[in-house]
């Protein structure tokens, strides 16, 4: 599926950016909600079959064709040490650019689009472990819900994922 909602709401976004709005497409991983810079996604997908690349981590699920370009796939569940994901019919891709990379993601769901004022953004706590707050900018809160803000671009360009060159985002 296409996201025309979020390119509108993109250019939104870019209107509101004097006044400290965020906007992020949030998805989920397990019973928890997760958000990522709008202006990184290209499109959600449904899960589709990857081909999977001899020797290489068991989050990188393998690659599609997505138009011509070769796409990594990612699942996050795995890179984030959840358990085991459950493809079913709400399992989703987003593809994401990063770097002028095309990369893809596996979740369990893409919520919504949500806008979020810099008040409303706590800073990442500091947690220690694997993920710990390296790949968090933030812990946004709306109502009752609490958004775990990802670092989509630190994230894909870590070392242990070698998707993108580091170097490519500076």
């Amino acid at each position: 599926m296409s996201l025309p909602q979020a390119s509108a709401s993109a250019n939104s976004n870019a209107a509101n950016a004097g006044e400290g709005v965020r906007e992020f497409l949030t998805f989920t991983l397990g019973s928890e909600e997760y958000g990522v810079d709008i202006l990184k996604v290209q499109e959600i997908r449904g899960y589709d079959t990857v081909t999977r690349i001899p020797d290489t981590p068991d989050f990188i699920k393998g690659v599609i064709n997505l138009r011509g370009t070769i796409v990594p796939v990612v699942d996050m569940r795995l890179k984030f040490k959840l358990a085991q994901a459950q493809y079913d019919v709400f399992t989703v891709m987003i593809i994401l650019t990063v770097a002028q990379r095309v990369v893809g993601m596996v979740v369990d769901g893409v919520s919504d689009v949500l806008q979020l004022p810099a008040e409303r953004i706590c800073p990442a706590p500091e947690l220690g472990g694997q993920l710990g707050s390296r790949f968090i900018t933030g812990i946004g809160t709306l109502d009752q819900r609490m958004l775990i803000l990802v670092d989509i671009e630190k994230l894909m360009s870590s070392h242990e994922m070698a998707l993108v060159d580091a170097a490519a985002l500076h």
